[in-house]
């Protein structure tokens, strides 16, 4: 009886093995495509601390306060400092909270943000010079920058934000594209 039972669990898993090789070895139906190189290198939007990555472009406050009311407020409130989504604008009257721009230690991670992830459901549809705008804008909005500071691939990595000492820097040598971002927030 034994035997029978080793012998008929034996037979299933031959079967199902060889369904499953069978399946491995089905037809290509040609669905998708391999990308080009100009393709992947498009969507290979990482932006490291020092901003060697940053794309050619420019924005001021002005211009982003135009491109946040479009795109933003819907979500983050008129203000920045309402609505569902996080709050971008710190609100005077509450001191300790804490919001994006400021809470990062670096404002080309608000970039990098910003361009990869904003807004809901249309990512990625940025142009660089509406992110630069954007950042401009939530960084004169949280007193960071001024009104006629124009931020670029230049002047946006030589932005001092409020919790940069906040951080603790990772323990590698340099960042790179792909990695992922190691810092820890010290109190």
């Amino acid at each position: 009886m034994r035997f029978f039972r080793r012998l008929l669990v034996s037979s299933v898993c031959v079967v199902c093995a060889a369904g499953v090789a069978s399946f491995a070895q089905a037809p290509n139906f040609n669905l998708g495509r391999t990308p080009s190189a100009e393709e992947i290198k498009a969507l290979d939007l990482s932006v490291s601390p020092t901003g060697k990555e940053l794309p050619p472009g420019s924005g001021t406050a002005k211009e982003g306060a135009a491109i946040f009311a479009r795109k933003c407020a819907a979500c983050h409130g008129p203000t920045g400092s309402e609505g569902k989504a996080p709050h971008l604008v710190a609100d005077p009257s509450k001191p300790s909270e804490r919001v994006v721009p400021t809470y990062w230690p670096f404002a080309t991670t608000l970039f990098d943000y910003i361009r990869r992830a904003m807004p809901l459901n249309q990512e990625g549809s940025l142009r660089a010079d509406e992110v630069y705008s954007l950042d401009a804008f939530l960084l004169f909005k949280n007193g960071i920058i001024q009104e006629t500071d124009v931020m670029d691939a230049k002047s946006l990595p030589q932005v001092k934000m409020p919790n940069r000492d906040g951080y603790k820097p990772p323990p590698i040598t340099e960042w790179k594209p792909g990695m992922p971002r190691p810092f820890k927030v010290e109190p």
